[in-house]
C-alpha cells in the first residue's frame, strides 16, 4: 500500500487521564490553555442551549463530549485557515473567533462576520460543502506558494456526500496542503455510521484517494493535537493531504430540534460518559500536578465571566431585520424573492 492506514486507534492518554503512548512536545502554558478552551467549549454549550430553550437564539448543534476538537486549531499558525461546520466551534474559538459572533450567527444576525485574521470559513450547515472549500482554499495556498496549510472538518454523515468524495480526490491528485478531518460521533442526526459506508473505518478512504489515513481517539485531546499537528507538517513541507478520523461521540441532541431518545439505545450515552473528554484531560493535569482543584474552579469562572460578556454584547443589538436576508441572495432581487419579502412583511 502506498500510503499508509493505522490499524490501531491512536490514544495518549486513557480514559482515566493515564498517560499511554508518548506524549507532545507541549509546554504547560499550552497545556492549560488546551484546557481552558473545552471548559469553554462545554459551557458555552451548556448556555446556547439554555438560550434556545429561552426563545432567544436560534437552534444550536450541541458541542458535549466534543471539546477536544479544540486541538484541531492548536497546531496552526495564524495565516493557516481552518474551514468546518457547527461541531467545530471548539476550534474556532481556539483559532481568534469571538464568542460573540458566534452567538450572533445564532441570534439571526446574518450580515455578522468573523474577523478576517482568524482565518476560518463561515461555520458550514451544508454537508461536506465546507470540505470542498477547504480543498480550494489550500489549492489558492499551493498557487501563491505559500507556507500554509488549511485545516478542514466534517462529521460522519457528511462523509456520505459526493462533494467529500470529490474533494479528498482532487486532493490526492494535486497534492493540496491540506488535513481532511472527520468527527465521526457515531450519528448522523439519527442514521448511524454503519450506515454510513462498508469500510472498517472512514480513515480506510484515505489510501484509495492518495493520502495515508489516521483513525484517532476523538475524546483524546492529546492525540488529537499529535496526530494534527504531524499531518499539518507534513502538509506544510509538500507531502500533500492526510485523512484523520476522530472516534468521539455526541453526549446531546443532534441540535436542540432533535430526540435522540427516538433512535439512540439509553445505555449508549452512559457507557460515553465514562470517556467525557474534559474529565479525562482533567485527570491528567491533575495527576501531572498542572491543574488544583482551585484552578479548576477558578477556569470555570473565568469562562462564565467570559459567557455573560458576549450574551450581554449579543443581547446589546438592535433586533435583526429579517427582510435582509433577501438583500444576500442576488445582486439585484429577482421577482419572485420580491414577492416572497411582501409576503413576509405582510406589505
Amino acid at each position: 500500500m502506498p500510503y499508509p492506514l493505522t490499524e490501531e486507534i491512536i490514544q495518549v492518554i486513557n480514559p482515566q487521564g493515564e498517560v499511554v503512548d508518548e506524549l507532545p512536545d507541549l509546554s504547560e502554558e499550552q497545556l492549560l490553555n488546551l484546557y481552558q478552551g473545552m471548559v469553554l467549549a462545554r459551557e458555552f454549550s451548556e448556555r446556547m442551549v439554555a438560550l434556545q430553550r429561552q426563545g432567544r437564539v436560534g437552534t444550536f448543534g450541541p458541542l458535549k463530549g466534543q471539546e477536544a476538537s479544540v486541538a484541531l486549531a492548536a497546531p496552526l499558525r495564524q495565516e493557516d485557515w481552518l474551514a468546518g461546520s457547527y461541531r467545530e466551534i471548539p476550534a474556532y474559538l481556539a483559532k481568534g473567533v469571538p464568542l460573540s459572533a458566534i452567538m450572533e450567527r445564532y441570534g439571526g444576525y446574518v450580515t455578522s462576520h468573523f474577523p478576517f485574521e482568524a482565518r476560518c470559513l463561515p461555520l458550514q450547515n451544508v454537508l461536506a460543502t465546507q470540505i470542498l472549500h477547504g480543498v480550494g482554499v489550500a489549492m489558492a495556498i499551493k498557487y501563491e506558494r505559500k507556507p500554509n496549510v488549511v485545516v478542514t472538518v466534517c462529521g460522519d454523515g457528511a462523509t456520505s456526500e459526493g462533494d467529500f468524495n470529490e474533494a479528498l480526490n482532487f486532493a490526492g491528485v494535486f497534492k493540496a496542503p491540506v488535513v481532511i478531518v472527520v468527527q465521526n460521533n457515531g450519528w448522523a442526526i439519527s442514521t448511524p455510521r454503519h450506515r454510513q459506508t462498508a469500510t472498517e473505518s472512514i480513515a480506510h478512504r484515505g489510501p484509495g484517494f492518495g493520502m495515508p489515513g489516521y483513525i484517532v481517539d476523538g475524546n483524546d485531546v492529546l492525540a488529537v493535537y499529535k496526530v494534527l499537528a504531524d499531518c499539518v507538517e507534513r502538509a506544510r513541507a509538500g507531502e500533500g493531504p492526510s485523512l484523520v478520523e476522530l472516534l468521539t461521540y455526541r453526549m446531546g441532541a443532534h441540535t436542540t430540534a432533535d430526540d435522540p431518545r427516538k433512535y439512540r439505545p439509553d445505555t449508549e450515552p452512559e457507557e460515553w460518559q465514562q470517556r467525557d473528554p474534559v474529565i479525562r484531560y482533567q485527570n491528567y493535569l491533575t495527576g501531572a500536578n498542572l491543574l488544583t482543584d482551585e484552578a479548576v474552579a477558578q477556569v470555570y469562572q473565568q469562562v462564565g465571566v467570559e459567557i455573560d460578556a458576549a450574551i450581554n454584547t449579543l443581547e446589546a443589538h438592535p433586533l435583526a431585520n429579517p427582510d435582509q436576508l433577501f438583500d444576500l441572495v442576488y445582486a439585484k432581487p429577482t421577482p419572485h424573492l420580491v414577492a416572497q419579502r411582501k409576503t413576509m412583511l405582510h406589505d
